[in-house]
């Protein structure tokens, strides 16, 4: 498995669809990411609170590789770090590849577990028109191709900074692929 370096970090402490970059990120072992509105054991995302606020928290860091905003540009949208609701932006990294279970060493103490894939929602038209559908697609199967990057838990905390390497750890076999969470 390849690995890979992260291009940015985001955060917010605030209920906002896109979140602003900055300088470095902490991870809390458990929690999530340091300041950041989705930080916590139990479940943050909104919608989800309603339906069970005592579910586990399995979307402490949302990671979105950088080639995701390289093909959205193709397509015409202008999408940055941070702006699609992400805590670390990837480069190198075939993301929706891993399978759940894959750890991923960050910078020189963070490690971050893959829980599962993101499922776009309609906020991202609301970001830009169309976006919600760009980011989907079909394989030669025909089924869904969620594009809209990963989620997954600390393990072990640390700060994270652009241009710290990602050393991708997968899991012993039999692999099982990413689903939503």
């Amino acid at each position: 498995m390849t690995n890979g370096v992260v291009a940015a970090v985001s955060r917010s402490g605030e209920y906002t669809f896109s979140k602003p970059t900055a300088e470095s990120i902490t991870l809390l072992a458990g929690l999530g990411v340091e300041g950041d509105v989705h930080q916590g054991v139990t479940v943050k995302h909104r919608s989800r609170v309603r339906r069970d606020p005592s579910q586990p928290n399995l979307r402490q860091v949302h990671l979105i590789h950088a080639e995701l905003h390289d093909e959205l540009a193709e397509k015409g949208f202008a999408v940055q770090p941070g702006e699609i609701g992400e805590n670390v932006t990837t480069r190198g990294i075939d993301l929706l590849g891993l399978p759940t279970g894959t750890l991923l060493r960050l910078g020189a103490s963070a490690v971050v577990e893959v829980t599962g894939l993101r499922n776009p929602c309609l906020q991202l038209d609301g970001f830009q028109r169309g976006l919600q559908k760009a980011v989907l697609d079909r394989d030669e199967a025909g089924e869904l191709v969620r594009k809209a990057g990963i989620m997954g838990v600390v393990i072990a905390g640390g700060e994270v900074r652009p241009g710290d390497e990602i050393r991708v750890e997968l899991p012993a076999e039999p692999h099982t692929p990413l689903e939503p969470v």
